[in-house]
């Protein structure tokens, strides 16, 4: 079996650039992440959650678009493999989206956040120790490295809301990702102003969030967004 790339030097994984060195980064962040949120309450756990959500959004969007093609391309079970990922990052969305609109006093919330944990260590294991290597195998230092820097862009400028019903493959989620990335960073602004300036402003910054969320919906269940999906992931 290939050695897990958690296992493994930033040299062995292709040096500093190397996009298997930027997914564990932010692997490991996001473990920093869990622990925080673990034995968090109130306002402290929705600001956890939101830090969550922007890693994990991002990160997903930028290994749907730039990586698995690449992994289906260049290895003959590459499809079985990253759909097994592709239906972990649907059900994150699934119950982000769910967390999202119960609200703190929702019955469920706690199941919720408690499955949404181990999906997103489920999905960090599966990377690093399954399909990752498998990448490590097949590709040189250079080609790995060419990859980070594309695979850094596209993160840059990816969505950082859960969106349940895009396609988790090209064309659509392509297609989908700038307009939702714009809806999503506008609606981070609104929602960060709100919470550092309460008070008369919060409404109409409550206001103005829900409908920048009604509108990247719509987006979302635009025919080109849902194009190039299959199941289980399709929505």
């Amino acid at each position: 079996m290939p050695r897990s790339i958690a296992d493994q030097t930033d040299e062995e994984l292709g040096g500093s650039g190397s996009v298997l060195v930027r997914q564990r980064d932010d692997h490991e962040q996001l473990d920093r992440l869990l622990r925080k949120l673990d034995g968090s309450t109130g306002r402290a756990q929705e600001e956890v959650l939101t830090r969550i959500d922007r890693l994990v959004f991002s990160h997903a969007f930028a290994e749907e678009t730039v990586l698995w093609p690449v992994i289906r391309r260049v290895l003959t079970d590459g499809d079985e493999l990253t759909r097994r990922i592709e239906t972990e990052h649907q059900e994150v969305n699934e119950l982000v989206a769910a967390l999202e609109e119960g609200g703190v006093d929702h019955p469920d919330r706690p199941a919720r956040l408690a499955r949404l944990v181990k999906v997103l260590q489920e999905d960090v294991r599966d990377e690093e120790d399954l399909l990752l290597p498998r990448l490590q195998e097949r590709l040189d230092p250079a080609e790995l490295r060419r990859l980070g820097r594309q695979w850094a862009l596209v993160r840059r400028v990816a969505p950082t809301r859960p969106h349940p019903t895009v396609s988790r493959r090209p064309p659509g989620n392509a297609l989908s990702g700038l307009p939702l990335s714009l809806l999503d960073r506008s609606r981070d602004l609104v929602d960060a102003v709100v919470r550092r300036v309460p008070g008369p402003l919060a409404p109409a910054g409550t206001v103005v969030s829900r409908g920048l969320a009604a509108v990247a919906a719509a987006v979302e269940r635009t025919p080109p967004a849902r194009r190039g999906d299959g199941p289980p992931t399709a929505r």
